[in-house]
């Protein structure tokens, strides 16, 4: 079962940015592990994932909806959330309701694996890999504070990682991406 590990470096390093007792949707949360280090730091954390097994452990750190993200719809519509994150996790058709749920000047914390896994290891099919700078520019709507992609070996693995910003008046959205 994924989502037991520890929480990621990506997040923790910058999760100071976080506003207090932010409201917080972890997508594709497995298990709960950053539900857990989120929660701990005083956030409110709701999780989605399609597993129950998952989710029975997610549910002690917040609240959980089990739900095929994929293939139903979106459970969070009209809903907006100080902080949105996505780990190990990528679903293209899906980027466009990620970016609906942020809050004004809510932050999303995007890591997932990019080209050049498919060398090393698994995901390897290009549908689950990131291409150079795509997470930049699917979410070109956002103020990037920090972006990294490339090969890290500690593990080893490939990946694209974003922290970004909705800064915006109060009275408008982002330029949507499902309006392309």
């Amino acid at each position: 079962m994924h989502g037991k590990e520890d929480p990621s470096p990506w997040l923790t390093r910058w999760s100071h940015l976080i506003k207090p007792k932010a409201q917080v949707l972890d997508v594709a949360c497995g298990a709960g592990r950053h539900m857990q280090y989120l929660q701990n730091l005083g956030h409110q954390c709701l999780g989605v994932d399609r597993s129950p097994e998952a989710l029975s452990e997610a549910q002690q750190f917040g609240k959980v909806i089990e739900a095929d993200i994929e293939n139903g719809p979106w459970p969070f519509t009209e809903q907006q959330f100080d902080l949105v994150l996505v780990t190990n996790y990528l679903w293209r058709p899906l980027l466009p309701r990620i970016l609906e749920s942020i809050a004004p000047e809510g932050l999303l914390i995007y890591e997932t694996f990019a080209v050049g896994q498919e060398k090393i290891g698994k995901p390897s099919r290009p549908d689950f890999l990131l291409k150079p700078g795509e997470l930049i520019q699917r979410f070109e709507s956002l103020r990037v504070i920090a972006y990294e992609d490339g090969y890290w070996d500690q593990p080893a693995k490939f990946v694209q990682r974003m922290v970004a910003v909705y800064q915006v008046n109060a009275s408008q959205r982002p330029f949507s991406l499902s309006s392309r």
